[in-house]
């Protein structure tokens, strides 16, 4: 279930209203009184919710999963385990994500005081002229909130953190001593969408970004809440200006990423690799410990630990190398064949 510090929990639903919702078919007539209360992935379901097949992939998964009921496709309804509900669709991830709007909302600033009155602040904490404290947050002593920051509610800003001028922090833990300097965004909805019976619509994303102890993250660099799991920074770990993390990423401890870098959703990213500026990252790769990607890298696929890798698609960087230094030389002689 989603953090209660950030989600509002709407629930229960019956799954008659669900299918009603959603346009789904039950797979079981008797089965619209029965009620969950709220939204999972398959692996992480409990009785009381619901979740989705989109992939067949993850077959394995639904055939296992302790969900009350799943949304599926018709074609797919072989693999749903007797102790769950089929809900019928052509378009299983369109009607997770009704259901999820259904069941949870996402905890917003409401009017009144700048700084909310239920906010926890430490001694010592400085808050600047402009900036916004949800109910609910905490701020820990020393802590110092630039000017026109927002910190959303329940938000956790750990002791001696620095937040710049501008920056918006919101679905967040922060550890102590973290830097965000200005005009960064933390916490935002990762990038996720799905087919539905009237075109594409937003998936919800219900998980955090954790940011652990002796971070810094660069001035308006972007940091995407997980969708259901949680976007995490290993402690010490530099990012440097314009960087962007999507959903569900895990960076390891001491790593560096130089302005640009952009990393796609379920990244692994081992202790102590370094990304050159510009360097991107396909989704679900997994980057090892020590790794090293250049500058301008486009990694599509598993870098090992300690390797260093470049190009686009990106190699190893002496094959990069070598492979860059042919290409040159065969255009020279083309040049030259055809100057004579």
């Amino acid at each position: 279930m989603p953090d209660p510090r950030f989600f509002e929990d709407l629930g229960p639903v019956t799954l008659g209203e669900l299918a009603a919702l959603t346009g789904a078919e039950l797979g079981r007539a008797d089965a619209g009184p029965r009620t969950v209360r709220g939204v999972a992935i398959l692996g992480r379901a409990a009785d009381d919710t619901v979740a989705f097949l989109a992939d067949r992939r993850h077959a394995a998964d639904l055939r296992a999963t302790r969900a009350g009921a799943c949304f599926v496709s018709p074609r797919d309804r072989e693999w749903v385990p007797d102790t769950c509900v089929a809900l019928l669709t052509a378009t299983p991830q369109a009607a997770y994500a009704a259901a999820a709007q259904r069941l949870h909302r996402p905890r917003i600033i409401e009017p009144g005081p700048a700084i909310s009155r239920d906010a926890d602040l430490e001694e010592g904490v400085v808050i600047a002229p402009g900036a916004v404290v949800g109910a609910g947050a905490r701020i820990g002593r020393g802590s110092v909130i630039g000017a026109n920051a927002v910190i959303g509610p329940g938000v956790a800003v750990g002791r001696d953190c620095q937040i710049g001028p501008g920056a918006s922090i919101g679905f967040a833990l922060l550890g102590d001593r973290v830097q965000i300097l200005a005009g960064a965004v933390i916490g935002e909805p990762g990038f996720g969408a799905a087919a539905g019976p009237s075109g594409l619509v937003d998936l919800p994303q219900l998980g955090r970004v954790i940011v652990q102890d002796g971070v810094t993250i660069g001035a308006n660099s972007c940091i995407d809440r997980g969708a259901f799991d949680d976007t995490v920074i290993g402690e010490n770990t530099k990012i440097d200006n314009l960087v962007q993390i999507a959903h569900n990423v895990r960076v390891g401890r001491n790593c560096v990423m130089a302005a640009h870098t952009g990393i796609s959703g379920s990244v692994t990213i081992g202790d102590g690799a370094a990304f050159g500026g510009r360097a991107g990252v396909a989704d679900h790769v997994i980057i090892g410990d020590g790794a090293r990607i250049a500058a301008a890298a486009g990694v599509m696929k598993d870098v090992p630990a300690g390797e260093t890798w470049g190009g686009s698609p990106a190699r190893p960087l002496k094959r990069w190398m070598r492979e860059t230094a042919w290409l040159a030389k065969m255009a020279n002689r083309r040049r030259e064949g055809a100057d004579q």
